[in-house]
């Protein structure tokens, strides 16, 4: 089943969200890109392109949050490492237990 496309001010908000994480995290994405993604939620480039899914923004503000702080810190940690994962319990305490609704 297709989800209908985002509203301006929903993208907007999401964005916004994003850019205050990324203040937060001290990072700075050279591009921010919200798209239609088939397999992931969303994913960060090399080149330090952050992508995310439209379809998460459907999806609970934890969830969100976490897809947001997860991609954000690969701009810091390009792996899945001890490290990385300490950064993301730093900034999502509980992200184990965060669930999305709907499985990609």
């Amino acid at each position: 089943m297709k989800s209908k496309a985002p509203t301006p001010a929903a993208v907007a908000a999401f964005k916004a969200q994003v850019t205050q994480w990324a203040k937060r995290i001290r990072v700075r994405p050279r591009q921010l890109r919200l798209q239609p993604m088939r397999r992931k939620w969303a994913s960060c480039s090399t080149r330090g392109t952050v992508s995310f899914s439209t379809e998460v923004l459907a999806q609970p503000a934890a969830f969100r949050e976490y897809v947001i702080v997860h991609e954000l810190l690969h701009l810091k940690v390009p792996n899945h490492g001890k490290l990385f994962k300490t950064l993301l319990r730093a900034y999502i305490p509980n992200y184990e237990t965060i669930q999305p609704r709907a499985t990609k």
